[in-house]
């Protein structure tokens, strides 16, 4: 479980393909503080840590995974969002989110607002109707807010903090971003599905 807070920014050292998809990730963590098997959201896949170094761990993705996010474009140097899973006690300041990706939305525009960065993005249609103004939507790992929604389009700000503190500032028009829909708002739609 995460917040899409996130709490460092990743360097993929290596990519390679060896039955399944093998990436090293170089961070900031103390890695003396992560166990083998640990979940670590990348560009908010949850991911499984299945080798560590001093300031590098190892994941593996499966090509499913691979099918269903964007990681088939990781390539070495690329720059990742990276969070640690949620402990008991910690601060909640994003929204709950499970590091399982429901699809990909493509940037659509970009226009600056400001010191801001209103972004538009396109959904999948079958996970459109799960995205509300205002509501929840964690995007390459990261809670943003919806400012607007216009069938399949929706838009959130971009404020300078974020992209300075996550991958947000690399971002363009075409680029395909991992979506997590809001997991409250895939139960209320099914509530309503049953009534």
């Amino acid at each position: 479980m995460f917040t899409g807070i996130v709490t460092d920014i990743g360097h993929l050292r290596h990519v390679e393909q060896r039955g399944d998809m093998r990436a090293r990730i170089g961070c900031g963590y103390d890695m003396v503080a992560v166990d083998m098997g640990a979940s670590i959201a990348c560009d908010g896949v949850c991911l499984t840590v299945v080798g560590i170094g001093a300031d590098w761990f190892d994941v593996d993705v499966s090509a499913e995974t691979v099918s269903k996010t964007n990681l088939g474009t990781w390539v070495a140097e690329r720059r990742v969002n990276l969070e640690r899973a949620l402990k008991v006690g910690d601060e909640l300041g994003g929204h709950i989110v499970s590091g399982h990706v429901d699809g990909l939305a493509e940037v659509v525009g970009m226009t600056d607002e400001g010191d801001s960065t209103r972004i538009t993005l396109s959904a999948p249609k079958d996970l459109a109707r799960f995205i509300a103004p205002k509501g929840s939507v964690t995007l390459n790992g990261t809670s943003l807010t919806v400012n607007e929604v216009d069938g399949c389009d929706f838009g959130i700000n971009v404020i300078p903090h974020t992209k300075q503190v996550t991958t947000w500032g690399d971002v363009a028009v075409g680029d395909q971003i991992n979506l997590e829909i809001d997991t409250l708002a895939r139960y209320v739609a099914r509530l309503a599905e049953m009534s």
